[in-house]
C-alpha cells in the first residue's frame, strides 16, 4: 500500500462513532454480544462461542489494538455518538490479497433495519480507498443473509461470484459465500465517495 496519513483510528459519521477498540470498551462489547447472540448465530460462526467473559474480551481488545498499531488488521467498534453503547463491530481485514481490504460487520439486534450497516460500510469503503490507498474493497456474506447482501448492493459493489462451500461453520460444515467488490476506478462514481464522515489518525489529527 502507498504511503498515507492513516490508518484511521476514529471515524465519525452522522449517527456513529467507528473507532479502534480499547480495553476499556470490553464491558460494552460483552453487553452488545450477549444481547445479540441469538441474532448473530445463524450468520457469524464466532457467535457460537459467545458470550465470552469480560477478561477474554479485554485480551481480545489488546490483540486487536496491537494488530491495528502494526498495520496487520483494523478491527473497529461501532458506537452511538455519545459512545455509551456498542452498536456492533466492523473492520478492514487484510485477507483478500495484496492492495485489497475486506469489510466485515455485525449490528446489535436492537439496531437492525436502520441502515447502520450501510452507513458504516460506506464510511469504511471511503477510508479504505482514500486513507489506506487500496485498489479493491470486498464484502463477503451468506447468500441467505438478505439484509447483509443488501448493503453492498446499495453501495454499488458488484456481485463477482457466489463461492460454494467457502464459509466454515462452528461445527465444521461449510456453506456458500457471496463475494462483492468495488475497484478504485469505480469508487469515485459510487455513493461511498460522497459519504459524510470525519476520520482521524492515532493522535487525533483529521485525515479525511
Amino acid at each position: 500500500m502507498p504511503d498515507s496519513p492513516g490508518p484511521a483510528y476514529r471515524i465519525e459519521t452522522e449517527r456513529l462513532v467507528i473507532r479502534c477498540w480499547q480495553p476499556t470498551d470490553a464491558a460494552l462489547l460483552v453487553a452488545a454480544v450477549t444481547e445479540s447472540v441469538d441474532h448473530l448465530k445463524p450468520w457469524m460462526p464466532w457467535a457460537h462461542a459467545e458470550p465470552q467473559p469480560l477478561d477474554v474480551r479485554i485480551e481480545n481488545m489488546r490483540h486487536w489494538r496491537a494488530a491495528f498499531d502494526t498495520d496487520k488488521e483494523y478491527v473497529y467498534g461501532v458506537f452511538d455518538r455519545e459512545e455509551t453503547r456498542c452498536l456492533g463491530g466492523t473492520g478492514l481485514h487484510e485477507r483478500t490479497g495484496p492492495d485489497a481490504l475486506e469489510i466485515g460487520y455485525w449490528v446489535h439486534v436492537d439496531y437492525i433495519n436502520r441502515g447502520l450497516a450501510t452507513e458504516l460500510s460506506a464510511a469504511l469503503t471511503r477510508v479504505a480507498f482514500e486513507v489506506n490507498g487500496v485498489k479493491r474493497v470486498e464484502i463477503h456474506c451468506d447468500p441467505a443473509n438478505v439484509r447483509s447482501a443488501a448493503v453492498p448492493r446499495k453501495l454499488g459493489f458488484i456481485h463477482e461470484a457466489t463461492l460454494r462451500g467457502r464459509m466454515i461453520e462452528a461445527d465444521g460444515s461449510a456453506r456458500d459465500s457471496m463475494v462483492w467488490s468495488m475497484f478504485a476506478d469505480g469508487y469515485p462514481e459510487s455513493v461511498c465517495a460522497a459519504a459524510e464522515l470525519a476520520a482521524y489518525d492515532v493522535v487525533g489529527r483529521r485525515i479525511v
